[in-house]
């Protein structure tokens, strides 16, 4: 498949991505765990079949120090022993959040505040919005995966 468009190469793309991209920064800044941010990005993108963000994600949490064994097994999620319960909880928020039709059930709702703040859960709702509404940008336009390079990102 060819890209339809490149969404790097106009004067209304340059500025819409640059306010896209500031959400996506607070969301990064936010006490949300960053592991958590990438399971949840990576499942989304799965979901999605988003190539160009699954690369993305996946390269940049093993650059962060995510594990290959659980890159590789957040497709399976609920099948493996890998991932806490708070991880658990945001990935069925990411799932349902992404699956609309049915929509965020009661019991995931209150799992996630189980686990996580008002601020995390907020930045939850926020990343999984705002990685859906990315990958559909990339499976619109056809982005292709594959040539992302990763670098490694300093705690400050």
């Amino acid at each position: 498949m060819e890209p339809r468009l490149n969404l790097q190469t106009n004067e209304f793309s340059a500025k819409a991505g640059k306010r896209f991209a500031g959400v996506s920064q607070v969301i990064q800044q936010s006490s949300l765990p960053q592991s958590v941010q990438d399971l949840v990005m990576i499942r989304a993108s799965q979901l999605n079949g988003c190539g160009y963000c699954l690369d993305f994600h996946t390269k940049d949490a093993a650059a962060a120090g995510e594990t290959p064994l659980r890159i590789n097994l957040v497709a399976a999620w609920r099948e493996t022993t890998v991932f806490t319960d708070a991880e658990r909880a945001a990935l069925t928020l990411a799932e349902e959040g992404t699956r609309l039709a049915t929509g965020v059930s009661d019991e995931t709702w209150a799992h996630v505040r189980k686990h996580y703040d008002e601020e995390q859960s907020a930045a939850l709702v926020y990343l999984v919005a705002m990685i859906n509404a990315a990958n559909r940008l990339g499976v619109i336009t056809r982005t292709q995966g594959g040539s992302y390079q990763a670098t490694a990102k300093s705690s400050t």
